[in-house]
């Protein structure tokens, strides 16, 4: 009897419940719905600049700043290899196939093929390289591409801009300077580095084995490429299976920018520019593809 006292509600408990019923189902409309935190997605303005710039700073500190003698050396081994071919080759032959200098002749294919060598080189590590600044959200693959990129062609650029400026002043090239065509000439350089650079960057990430296979294939590219010999100069039909190679094309643009009496029809700036758009955006691709997968080998 008493648990049913309990449990049972008196009649005026009933009657303030159903006064306060509809002023609470009220307050309770008049609530906002809950919304979510506000998260800034997107990128703060010029934010990729700013990686790219801080990159780059860290490439020249890690690669020229802790080594003795820093950007020396990189002004020193072009140096070196065309005081070799000039000693050696001036042994044997009285003039050059161009000109009268052989320094300025063998300059004129070593410095783009260096610049192209190197780019290539840098690129093919720029994730190696930056692996662990990738694992922040706003460093991407890209940036670490463009930041090696930037670096490679500014520091290519002062070395040939110093070596040429050393070999004028210190020999008689008798050389007649067409600054058009040698602009082209480290342009198409730059470019197809940048082009076979990115795609070697997937590929030396993705088979171990590919980075030896590229150092073996680039050291005969380096005799086929026209530095020791003029196009012209080959037989056929070695000359139709030379012509393939996009360095021959750069190093004649060079030596036409640097020798006004040699014409090199042979050269086509489309087809390099072909050979390195294909390669660079397939290689884009297949880092944009695979990025994941790709970093965590």
């Amino acid at each position: 009897m008493l648990g049913m006292i309990k449990l049972s509600r008196s009649p005026l408990l009933c009657a303030i419940d159903k006064l306060q019923r509809p002023k609470l189902l009220a307050q309770k409309q008049n609530f906002p719905p809950a919304q979510r935190p506000k998260v800034r997605r997107t990128i703060p303005r010029f934010a990729s600049l700013r990686t790219v710039l801080a990159l780059m700073l860290r490439e020249m500190s890690t690669t020229y700043g802790r080594t003795p003698g820093g950007y020396l050396w990189a002004i020193l081994e072009p140096v070196a290899a065309i005081s070799l071919l000039t000693a050696i080759f001036s042994l044997g032959f009285r003039t050059p196939a161009l000109g009268v200098s052989f320094a300025m002749f063998y300059a004129t294919g070593i410095l783009p093929f260096g610049m192209f060598n190197d780019i290539t080189a840098k690129l093919g590590q720029a994730l190696n390289y930056s692996k662990q600044l990738l694992a922040y959200p706003r460093v991407t693959f890209v940036d670490a591409v463009i930041a090696r990129f930037a670096i490679s062609v500014i520091t290519q650029l002062l070395v040939s801009y110093i070596v040429m400026t050393a070999i004028v002043l210190l020999f008689e090239t008798r050389t007649t300077l067409d600054f058009v065509k040698i602009a082209k000439a480290f342009a198409m350089a730059s470019f197809l580095g940048l082009g076979i650079g990115t795609l070697n960057c997937y590929l030396m990430k993705r088979f171990d084995i590919y980075q030896r296979i590229w150092s073996v294939a680039t050291r005969p590219l380096f005799i086929i490429s026209c530095i020791f010999f003029l196009f012209d100069t080959v037989p056929q039909p070695y000359q139709d299976y030379l012509w393939y190679n996009p360095l021959v094309h750069v190093i004649g643009m060079a030596r036409s920018g640097f020798y006004g009496t040699y014409d090199a029809p042979y050269v086509s700036e489309l087809y390099v520019c072909g050979v390195a758009l294909v390669t660079l955006v397939l290689g884009l691709l297949l880092l944009r593809k695979d990025s994941k997968a790709t970093l965590e080998r």
